[in-house]
């Protein structure tokens, strides 16, 4: 069954192009399952069937697993039997007439006008690093992009004339405009501390880390973790809080949602609506709270 999950993952990404961070997803969920098929006494993915899979999930259940870590691990494991089946490993996909669980939708935290010019504030421009981290956090709430995408950034994607920078995933490719706080941040840092912070002149990283190579996500999470210990924030943030709260400040300020899902590379506009859903919950909330008659 090993060399099966393999096999997917390779598909995964040779054919489907997924970040590694879902890649590893995929995987952590199915050799979980394939562990459990082994308790089990069950040693051939041919042997299973609809109730196997129920089973596990009642048994992810039984553990205290969240609804929202079981959903994810019946779509890892609905995507696992789909490949087998298309490439005749099975004869019919035992998943396939099964309900995800439904998960209740919860709104992401967002960071106030005031508390993100206090997180953005933290970086003090008197190091290598604080350069660094000041264009980081300016660039992150400035355009909204992932944080894969942050650290994924080239020194070829950015226009600085003009104002924009490029964004790559897998094959779409989207523009995004920059603000000009972002714009003298991201300067200030190519100006005195990038070229410091690099072993070698043809790096294409636009953000390195202190031995001059690309930053990576668990290295931006500390970083994020450590100002916002800084700025003495009781909210718990994410690398993704500040795209929530970019997202949300722009639908606050007047922005369509059209706009905030080309921004944010939402390919579906379900995805976006959340924030308006925020919006009107804060409406009702100032509502209530200033209506004489509320």
């Amino acid at each position: 069954m090993e060399a099966l999950v393999e096999k997917f993952i390779n598909f995964l990404e040779r054919d489907k192009r997924l970040s590694l961070n879902t890649l590893q997803s995929y995987k952590r969920d199915i050799e979980q399952y394939i562990t459990y098929l082994y308790g089990i006494n069950l040693h051939n993915i041919t042997s299973t069937n609809k109730t196997t899979v129920i089973t596990y999930l009642l048994h992810l259940q039984k553990k205290g697993r969240a609804t929202s870590t079981i959903s994810r691990n019946l779509a890892s494991i609905r995507s696992f039997y789909q490949y087998l089946s298309k490439n005749k490993v099975l004869d019919q996909d035992p998943t396939a007439e099964l309900e995800s669980p439904k998960v209740e939708k919860k709104l992401p935290q967002i960071l106030s006008t005031q508390e993100v010019e206090l997180l953005l504030d933290q970086p003090k421009c008197t190091d290598l690093k604080g350069y660094r981290d000041k264009a980081m956090l300016e660039l992150l709430y400035a355009t909204g992009i992932r944080v894969s995408e942050l650290i994924s950034l080239n020194m070829s994607d950015m226009n600085l004339d003009v104002g924009f920078i490029k964004c790559n995933k897998g094959s779409r490719e989207r523009m995004i405009p920059i603000g000009s706080i972002a714009i003298s941040a991201i300067h200030e840092y190519l100006n005195k501390s990038r070229g410091l912070l690099i072993q070698r002149n043809d790096e294409r990283a636009l953000f390195v880390n202190i031995n001059g190579k690309r930053l990576t996500r668990q290295g931006f999470w500390k970083i994020i973790k450590q100002y916002k210990n800084q700025a003495k924030i009781s909210k718990d943030i994410t690398p993704h809080t500040l795209r929530h709260s970019f997202a949300a400040h722009l639908l606050e300020n007047g922005a369509d949602l059209r706009s905030i899902q080309e921004m944010l590379g939402h390919s579906d506009i379900s995805s976006t609506q959340i924030y308006a859903q925020m919006a009107k919950n804060k409406i009702k909330e100032i509502y209530k709270k200033t209506h004489p008659r509320a």
